[in-house]
């Protein structure tokens, strides 16, 4: 009965760990029903981690894609709406809201990037208010959206897209890109000379030198995205843990619902922090790449 109960758990909790992956079966693959991939392969949904697993590369995270350009278009429709209610008169409601968030924003670039560039605050904006979207999402009841789109025959529905490593390095990714771009085009052959002439100067020292510099560089966007990956998993775990407590019995409901409500409080800040430290990393990177010695 325990191993049965254990089972059941332990399937609940992958289930909600489980992305729904597009991608291409490799030919040969015996899937869950019996059947055998063509020599084609196949282009299906996955139905379980194992078929996931095999798509390798040839796969895509829908949920994951589709719950990000739709918090983004969100956050491009809602903004856009503001801007053109916005007047000379004192700001009420939502209006006044989004301006305090503009001027947070602005102001943290203001202190915090030395260089001049105008994307570097509507960069800002965008990363702190769609992350922050992003991860709003965790206050989402774990088991309405999935129970929902199941009847539906939605197998699998991850609503958290900052729970998926590949959006969070997808973010990385970019600003590092950017990073890049900035270094070459603000210091031109002074990147170089970073590469390979910091801390020692001298040219015995390049091959010591560029080794510690180039992993130094590389290490930004990893930790940029694993950082917001890392926090906004455990926080989602945290929250299927208490959901399986619901399932223990009556005399568990109580208790879960108050760990629900205190972590769900909690969780408000981690949120809002997580998007706050992503935007403060972008915009110190982006001014490291704008320091020109």
């Amino acid at each position: 009965m325990a191993s049965g109960s254990e089972q059941t758990v332990s399937g609940y909790i992958v289930h909600h760990l489980t992305n729904l992956t597009y991608g291409k079966l490799p030919a040969g693959f015996e899937r869950g029903h019996g059947d055998i991939v063509g020599p084609q392969g196949e282009w299906t949904l996955a139905h379980g981690a194992d078929e996931a697993a095999a798509m390798g590369f040839n796969a895509i995270h829908v949920d994951s894609m589709f719950w990000s350009l739709s918090l983004g278009l969100i956050f491009c429709w809602l903004f856009r709406k503001v801007a053109k209610q916005a007047s000379a008169e004192t700001p009420s409601g939502l209006v006044n809201f989004i301006e305090m968030v503009v001027e947070f924003v602005d102001g943290t670039v203001r202190d915090t990037f030395h260089g001049r560039n105008p994307v570097i605050a509507p960069l800002a904006l965008t990363i702190f208010v769609w992350v922050f979207l992003m991860n709003f999402m965790d206050l989402v009841p774990v088991d309405v959206i999935p129970s929902a789109l199941a009847l539906l025959g939605v197998p699998y529905q991850k609503v958290v897209p900052s729970t998926d490593p590949n959006i969070t390095m997808g973010l990385a990714i970019g600003v590092f890109v950017l990073m890049v771009y900035y270094s070459i085009k603000v210091k031109g052959f002074g990147f170089v000379r970073e590469l390979t002439l910091v801390p020692f100067n001298h040219p015995a020292f390049i091959p010591l030198n560029f080794t510690i510099e180039f992993v130094g560089f590389l290490a930004k966007p990893f930790s940029l995205g694993l950082r917001l990956f890392g926090n906004m998993y455990a926080g989602e775990m945290v929250f299927i843990l208490i959901a399986v407590v619901f399932g223990a019995g009556v005399m568990w409901m109580l208790p879960a619902a108050l760990l629900q409500i205190g972590w769900a409080i909690f969780h408000i800040l981690v949120i809002t922090l997580q998007a706050f430290i992503f935007m403060v990393l972008t915009i110190v990177y982006l001014s490291m790449a704008h320091e020109d010695h």
